[in-house]
């Protein structure tokens, strides 16, 4: 048995997918990983994620230590960025391995 933040998984690979599964969180990583981006710049990169599920996400990814708000309050208007932390960077290779399949099914396997 595995255990991450208070949550049991029967294997590595369920805690792996419980952090990272889904539709979305993964590619707000993969999109955090050039360096840090505003809410809006979010939304643009993934136009069809809601609102909703977006500020979810981010929450989600936050609350496990993968994702960092910072919020800006110095001089108006207010601006938040997010950022990948520290623990959240040791999952770029995998993310850049999950986006480099995507690329070879999309060029050499579309056709299945």
């Amino acid at each position: 048995m595995y255990s991450f933040k208070g949550k049991e998984y029967p294997c590595c690979a369920s805690l792996t997918m419980g952090i990272i599964g889904g539709k979305w969180k993964t590619v707000i990583i993969y999109h955090l990983i050039e360096g840090p981006l505003r809410y809006n710049e979010l939304r643009k990169e993934m136009p069809t994620v809601t609102e909703r599920t977006l500020s979810l996400q981010l929450k989600t990814l936050e609350e496990d230590g993968i994702v960092e708000r910072k919020v800006y309050t110095t001089k108006p208007p207010l601006k938040v960025e997010y950022s990948i932390t520290e623990f959240g960077k040791t999952l770029i290779p995998l993310i850049k391995s999950i986006a480099d399949w995507g690329n070879t099914v999309s060029q050499g396997y579309s056709e299945l």
